[in-house]
């Protein structure tokens, strides 16, 4: 019997998630801008691993929308266009109301005391000016709504725009951190609303914030693409 199975089993998947979630942060942070082509070769150089990780990490981001297969290219980094943004925020509009009214009337007193830390916590590094961890804390604070509201459904159909969305809300903090504070104010008062168990009140700020969102990015990648 093999008992070191379990260790490198445990080993083997630590190695894959490290590999992906720094494939990922690269993508988001625009370290590999879309329409860049994932030299197998030099990424196990940069990243210090065998080609059996780095492929498996690539088949997730695939299948997570970041990167797409091309013919004689390989894995290619896709990037979010207007059109995209429209489509996903006109559902993520009316999903985000309806987590954020869940939330309000199910929310456990341990969920509610992680969403208050997510917040204070996005305050902290506002005023440190750590634009990734903010865009992290963004995810979940929304990620903690969604789980609150106890419908598998809805956590499954949000989750297939999220990293999509996360790429999005990357681009728009960095290019226009004055959003960073209005965004705080509106966390804030969503999560005062939950708190109070006014699930009306909760999805209308919620709307709101998801429509503010969505004018910010779209603004953004619009200056982006001017500045090209």
């Amino acid at each position: 019997m093999n008992t070191n199975a379990p260790i490198e089993e445990v080993a083997a998947k630590s190695l894959r998630s490290r590999v992906f979630h720094q494939l990922e942060q690269n993508i988001i942070s625009g370290k590999y801008p879309p329409g860049m082509a994932l030299n197998e070769k030099h990424l196990c150089q940069e990243l210090g691993v065998s080609r059996t990780p780095l492929r498996e990490a690539l088949s997730q981001l695939e299948l997570e929308g970041l990167v797409e297969s091309k013919p004689n290219k390989g894995s290619v980094v896709r990037g979010v266009s207007p059109k995209d943004i429209e489509d996903i925020y006109t559902i993520k509009l009316e999903l985000e109301g309806l987590a954020a009214k869940l939330a309000a009337e199910r929310i456990t007193p341990e969920e509610l005391t992680e969403l208050e830390e997510t917040v204070s916590m996005t305050e902290f590094y506002m005023k440190k000016g750590d634009v990734d961890k903010m865009v992290e804390l963004d995810s979940r604070f929304h990620d903690i709504i969604c789980k609150a509201g106890k419908n598998r459904p809805l956590r499954d159909m949000m989750s297939n725009y999220h990293n999509f969305v996360k790429l999005a809300r990357y681009k728009s903090l960095v290019t226009t951190p004055d959003r960073i504070p209005r965004m705080l104010t509106e966390h804030r008062s969503i999560m005062q609303a939950i708190a109070a168990g006014d699930g009306e009140l909760a999805k209308s700020l919620a709307v709101e914030h998801i429509s503010k969102a969505r004018v910010n990015i779209a603004k953004a990648i619009h200056e982006k693409k001017e500045n090209e």
